[in-house]
């Protein structure tokens, strides 16, 4: 194999607590986690951006609150968790900062990725400290779980921070360099699988069988984080992550199964808004708007004549030409208040009129499905 991450360009790595924490002492592993740093500064000046989905805290907690007992109950596990999150997080800054990194520390819930509103400003969030050339680090923010916190989260939290940040692959670093036939530590004759170009019903019968809301990690949690990412076109590579160094080993050609996405990015996120969506609103847009949109272009404020429905940012609208016509469907960029306020307006005027400086697409490109006849053009 060959350098596995050189078709990527924006990567989520997901980092669990058994490689940050030293199991028998519940003090970070430093040497390790210097190595990935200096793994991390490699990629940034190659040109990758990347975002860290870190887990670690309570393990972390559970030493500096003197929590030994095997098994926490939920009032504790959230205790360990608020305590470790600083130190996880002080660990990061410091260790990235020796290459002169600035981190952004993020606690997620899976309602924010799941939620428009709240998956909007969360990507706002993430996407703008990376344009400031920080590395955000995400975990999910288990002091405030209101379930049972599990083992395994956060392989599907990270496959939806890749797919809400667009990210080209996601990697989960673990104990194991992939996917086998079958569990490698029981069976001899198991297999190790370097591609997968889809995840069938006997992929996740290799993993273990189909995961579900209560599964507890290991490579069932993985696979079901593949089908995440994959189906909205992010790839995903599972390595071993123990050793120093794990990301210059995926550059230097380390054995790894690697997830293939189902589509390209721009498909999967269009198909969701053509075919998932629906749609709270319309804009009608004059005939200079509707040959632009056609073209490929934007949907600017100036082009709108008219505005209906009851519909927030990030909500799905259809896009009507003079005669009624839809000819685009997308998510609007203002909310339903805003858009009245500057429809017919020129961009120049839309931070006088609103009062705060926003984007001046009403709908941007990447964010619509302009229709064709029956057939949505992607």
């Amino acid at each position: 194999m060959g350098n596995a991450l050189a078709p990527y360009r924006r990567l989520t790595i997901k980092i669990g607590s058994a490689l940050l924490v030293d199991g028998k002492t519940g003090k970070l592993r430093t040497d390790w986690l210097r190595s990935i740093a200096a793994d991390i500064a490699d990629l940034r000046a190659a040109g990758c951006s990347v975002v860290i989905v870190s887990s670690g805290a309570i393990s972390l907690g559970r030493r500096l609150l003197g929590l030994s007992a095997p098994s926490l109950p939920l009032d504790q596990s959230q205790a360990a968790a608020s305590a470790g999150q600083i130190a996880l997080s002080q660990a990061w800054a410091d260790t990235l900062g020796e290459h002169d990194i600035v981190t952004g520390q993020i606690l997620l819930t899976p309602n924010i990725t799941e939620e428009r509103r709240y998956f909007l400003n969360a990507r706002t969030t993430i996407t703008t400290l990376l344009g400031l050339g920080a590395v955000p680090i995400i975990n999910e923010n288990d002091s405030v779980a209101t379930a049972e916190i599990r083992y395994g989260d956060n392989d599907r939290l990270s496959a939806r921070v890749a797919t809400m940040i667009e990210a080209d692959c996601l990697i989960l670093l673990s104990d194991v360099d992939g996917l086998y036939t079958a569990p490698p530590g029981k069976s001899p004759d198991a297999a190790h699988l370097p591609h997968v170009s889809q995840i069938t019903p006997e992929i996740e019968a290799m993993a273990g069988g189909a995961a579900s809301h209560l599964s507890r990690g290991g490579m069932t949690t993985k696979v079901e984080a593949g089908k995440i990412a994959t189906q909205a076109g992010t790839a995903m590579i599972i390595a071993k992550g123990t050793e120093n160094h794990p990301l210059k080993a995926l550059t230097e050609g380390a054995r790894h199964t690697l997830f293939a996405a189902a589509q390209s990015r721009a498909q999967a996120r269009k198909r969701w808004i053509m075919g998932t969506l629906e749609v709270a609103g319309t804009l009608q847009v004059d005939a200079g708007a509707a040959r632009a949109l056609l073209s490929g272009k934007s949907l600017l404020p100036i082009g709108i004549t008219a505005v209906k429905g009851d519909f927030a940012r990030g909500d799905a609208v259809s896009i009507i030409d003079p005669e009624g016509r839809e000819i685009a469907r997308g998510l609007a960029g203002l909310g339903r208040e805003e858009a009245d306020l500057v429809k017919g307006k020129n961009s120049t005027r839309i931070e006088q009129i609103l009062g705060y400086d926003t984007r001046s697409e009403m709908v941007h490109r990447d964010n619509m499905v302009v229709l064709l006849g029956l057939e949505a053009k992607v």
